[in-house]
């Protein structure tokens, strides 16, 4: 089903799946995201179901929800009663493991009354973490591209609320008044929707931006990356950090908030000069890259290296494992 509409792939997408799928004894197991029901397709296909495992790259209980959203609740729940029938529940980091187990006594408590109780140690005993793997070509293909004078600092996230652009289009605003002079590419899917935010920063910084837009071609994508000289984080919501870890893997110097995942994908070696603790925090060190960038060339390229770690071709056997685990389950 295609990535989109993604309320009805959790409340729907069951139905449809159950309906198309080939005789289930014809499969060793079955993988599902966070974005289904599983407890609704287990329903629906009856016994013998093969073992499952759902794998979490969010939740909707820990996601932060815009302002009139009455969904959340319905959406936690489904979140939970997937991971509660799944046969193994793995996480794209430790930091979303721990918060969505955290969450779910916490979540439990909205119910008035048969609140279930030590749901979260049983998710627990069958849960892991394995990283998602990352596609993008060697660091030193790219060295030459870099864009450092003036440093182009790069957006990839998506252009949506919890990825916080106001704070992020604030702190280049204070840049640009204190005179530094850089360049800005703003990439990520908007969905067919631009922010106003956008709009005005479009403005804003109009003689800056040479990039605004979603980038469908990987290939150009990649060549902004290549390009990059800084790679900024201002999300109020992360549970791995695909994005900033392509940008770095580029070359990028990164600037990301001391939460969420990015303590666990950064190194502990670069927390000092790449986490910031808060908005003043970050202008502060953005302002010091952007005025000595020469500084930070040999941190980059370490920091290149030490995000190989993420390729498909250093984790791919860890899914190797895992899958084959889930086969003897059968």
């Amino acid at each position: 089903m295609p990535g989109e509409n993604w309320r009805w792939r959790m409340l729907g997408a069951a139905l449809h799946i159950a309906d198309i799928i080939p005789p289930l004894d014809k499969y060793e197991g079955i993988i599902v995201t966070d974005l289904f029901n599983l407890a609704d397709f287990k329903a629906l296909v009856g016994l013998p179901c093969p073992p499952v495992l759902v794998y979490f790259h969010e939740n909707q209980m820990t996601y932060p929800q815009p302002p009139g959203d009455k969904s959340v609740f319905q959406l936690g729940i489904i979140n939970i009663t997937t991971a509660a029938v799944a046969d193994m529940v793995v996480f794209n980091s430790q930091m979303h493991r721990d918060a969505f187990l955290t969450a779910v006594p916490e979540f439990l408590k909205r119910g008035r009354d048969f609140r279930p109780r030590g749901l979260a140690d049983k998710i627990r005993e069958k849960s892991e973490v394995l990283y998602p793997g990352i596609k993008l070509p060697p660091y030193g293909d790219i060295d030459a591209e870099k864009q450092t004078n003036p440093p182009l600092i790069v957006w990839n996230h998506r252009w949506s609320f919890d990825k916080n652009h106001e704070m992020f289009f604030k702190v280049l605003g204070e840049l640009k008044d204190r005179g530094l002079d850089f360049r800005i590419a703003l990439m990520g899917d908007n969905f067919g929707m631009i922010p106003e935010t956008f709009i005005q920063a479009k403005e804003k910084f109009k003689d800056r931006i040479l990039q605004f837009g979603h980038i469908p071609l990987r290939k150009e994508y990649e060549k902004w990356l290549k390009r990059g000289a800084v790679v900024i984080s201002t999300a109020i919501q992360e549970n791995f950090g695909m994005s900033v870890i392509e940008a770095m893997m580029m070359g990028c110097v990164p600037l990301l908030p001391d939460r969420l995942s990015y303590p666990e994908i950064l190194p502990e070696a670069f927390h000092g000069d790449f986490l910031y603790k808060n908005r003043r925090d970050l202008v502060e060190k953005l302002f010091a890259i952007i005025s000595n960038y020469k500084r930070y060339e040999i941190i980059r390229i370490r920091l290149a290296q030490e995000m190989k770690s993420f390729l498909w071709e250093n984790v791919a056997g860890g899914y190797d494992r895992l899958l084959e685990r889930l086969a003897t389950l059968r």
